[in-house]
């Protein structure tokens, strides 16, 4: 039984992990190359921000939010 979790062990410090000691050996050469996946995501997030806020604009426009003061019943 320990031969199991002392394989699970292996193949998350030996394989899945060896990507993240990659970046964590970069980082000590080019900090931007270490963060580029966070870069990557912070992009990513943000053109999903401008996006949504184009089509709260269009919606906006063309007056299709039901903004009466009894919209809501706890009003």
């Amino acid at each position: 039984m320990k031969d199991f979790f002392y394989a699970i062990e292996d193949l998350f410090v030996d394989v899945l992990f060896a990507p993240y000691d990659a970046l964590r050996a970069l980082e000590l050469d080019n900090w931007w190359m270490a963060n580029i996946v966070s870069w990557i995501f912070i992009v990513i997030c943000f053109v999903a921000m401008l996006y949504w806020m184009k089509q709260l604009k269009i919606f906006n426009d063309n007056n299709e939010e039901d903004k009466s003061i009894s919209s809501h019943s706890y009003l």
